[in-house]
């Protein structure tokens, strides 16, 4: 039996480790009928696991456990691993933004570095979702390179329920939070044609009411809109009307909505640090996100070259072909026939 940490899978409010986890849960449970899977729940999410809303029905060759001492292949999906599990242990590094800047509080910094060093040193093998991430797994936490592994993940396929026309609209979703780059992203917009709008999507983070402050003091602010956490279905509708997606990052491990929108045919302008050169490749407008006037430089581009965005849509189309969770599945599942020495 091969065990996986199901915990982050619940989340109601589903985006990036969660939508990992339940790619990867359910595609390795489809892809391998013949394999029985284990879906453990820390105990404090154990009960919720039985009611929750989950993408489809709970495989037949899975069972749901709590998360407790065991033998065999265990995954952790989130950087996180049991000191009391008897046998190989994997765990997934998405990202160490916690240990290089301060995008949260000290407590919550001190507390995942600490989750992050014990992981790293229990598991047999990690996964990195980038590149960039198995350097940081590497330099700050001092793994050896040939005990990571890098996985991309996927891009989810967001459809709207009707194809809506496409507007004068900047998307940007992520957390509102430091990290994110919100305030420079709005500084950056004010200088836009004032026939465009900003719309926000995302749930408060660390640094949510400066953000919104900053917001609400702006110029423009009546062509901001900030709508919070939005469901899956909303999400896909904005992508699908928005011309220009806007993602100035500071620090991706990943950087899952740049390919999103890009599957759903917006422009992208994104980071050129961390890892959304290795994301966007040359399908998106690359920007240092701390300088402020190449933010309005590729903002105005974008606003104003149709077909600048044309071109980018075409590279785009051909980008997000290489981001499959079949081919992250299929390349996790060789990861565990290693570990377990199932080669040849």
């Amino acid at each position: 039996m091969i065990a996986l940490d199901a915990t982050y899978s619940l989340d109601p409010s589903p985006s990036g480790v969660a939508v990992y986890s339940r790619e990867i849960l359910y595609g390795m449970a489809r892809a391998h009928p013949e394999t029985k899977f284990a879906f453990c729940y820390r105990p404090h999410r154990f009960r919720a696991s039985w009611g929750a809303a989950m993408p489809a029905p709970m495989p037949p060759n899975v069972r749901r456990r709590l998360l407790a001492p065991g033998v065999g292949l265990f995954h952790g999906l989130n950087q996180r691993l049991p000191r009391w599990w008897a046998g190989p242990r994997i765990a997934t590094f998405h990202d160490l933004f916690m240990m290089t800047g301060e995008y949260s509080t000290p407590e919550f910094r001190a507390r995942f570095t600490e989750q992050a060093q014990q992981a790293a040193e229990r598991a047999t093998t990690i996964i990195a979702v980038s590149e960039f991430t198995k350097s940081q797994v590497v330099t700050l936490l001092g793994v050896p390179p040939e005990r990571v592994r890098v996985i991309h993940h996927g891009v989810r396929a967001l459809r709207p329920a009707a194809q809506p026309v496409r507007e004068k609209v900047i998307l940007s979703a992520g957390a509102i939070q430091t990290r994110k780059n919100v305030t420079r992203l709005v500084e950056a917009f004010e200088a836009v044609d004032r026939s465009w709008r900003l719309v926000l999507i995302g749930s408060d983070g660390y640094g949510a009411d400066a953000i919104h402050a900053r917001i609400a003091a702006s110029p423009a602010r009546d062509r901001i809109a900030t709508l919070g956490y939005v469901t899956t279905e909303d999400l896909a509708a904005w992508y699908a009307r928005a011309q220009v997606f806007a993602f100035p990052s500071l620090d991706e491990g990943f950087g899952m909505p740049v390919l999103e929108a890009m599957a759903a045919g917006a422009a992208v302008l994104t980071s050129n640090r961390s890892a959304m050169p290795e994301v966007a490749g040359d399908a998106a407008w690359l920007i240092d996100p701390e300088n402020i006037d190449a933010m309005i430089e590729g903002l105005r581009r974008l606003t104003e070259d149709a077909e600048l965005r044309a071109q980018l849509n075409r590279r785009a189309a051909e980008r997000v072909s290489i981001f499959t969770w079949e081919k992250a599945v299929a390349a996790t599942w060789s990861v565990y026939r290693d570990v377990l020495g199932e080669r040849g």
